[in-house]
């Protein structure tokens, strides 16, 4: 089932869960540069109680994937250290959220990890729909942002493919609109009905 929440708490093990699994996938695999607390959770000054935590548990409670949105009118990732992906202006306003730390664990088989990320990709776009959200942006390495900006949305590249921090990345903008589920459902992405009534709870 899909859950939506604003902030975290490592007293709860759904949240603990989440960033054991961040961890695992961005420290343990990718080798990334980023904070480990305790040396158990991922979480780095970004996370708080601006961010809204988009995630998939299985029947047990189980983490199986997650995403992190962060407002673009208080301090988030693009704007602070990788303002350089971006010709011109660094897109913001309450309209603008940025997207990170999609995070799908490896111990799920490939195809489960596609059904997820697809899952988590539709809540997204419904929440984004129910916010009054238009436009999504981030950065990733460059073959996945070719892959994002060919599921179907209507989206582009906010500049050339750079490297930063010895990795390189590119930055991308998705337009979303009332049309937007159709044109991802016309590739096999969307799911509708995955969110409750209300999609951000406290």
């Amino acid at each position: 089932m899909i859950r939506l929440s604003r902030g975290y708490d490592l007293s709860l093990a759904a949240d603990a869960a989440m960033f054991e699994d961040r961890r695992r996938l961005f420290v343990d695999l990718m080798r990334w540069d980023v904070p480990v607390v305790g040396g158990r959770f991922e979480i780095d000054g970004y996370d708080g109680p601006d961010a809204v935590y988009v995630r998939e548990i299985d029947e047990t409670g189980a983490h199986r994937g997650s995403l992190r949105l962060l407002p673009t009118v208080v301090p988030h990732l693009l704007a602070d250290l990788f303002c350089e992906l971006v010709d011109g202006a660094v897109p913001c306003g309450t309209h603008v959220v940025e997207i990170t730390r999609l995070c799908l664990p490896q111990r799920l088989p490939a195809a489960q990890r596609l059904v997820v990320r697809n899952r988590l990709i539709s809540a997204m776009v419904d929440h984004a729909l129910d916010a009054g959200i238009s436009l999504l942006v981030g950065f990733v390495r460059p073959d996945f942002r070719d892959a994002v900006l060919e599921m179907g949305w209507r989206g582009r590249a906010l500049g050339p493919v750079r490297v930063v921090g010895g990795m390189a990345l590119g930055a991308f903008a998705l337009q979303i609109d009332e049309a937007t589920p159709g044109l991802l459902a016309g590739n096999g992405i969307y799911t509708p009905g995955l969110l409750r009534p209300v999609a951000v709870a406290a």
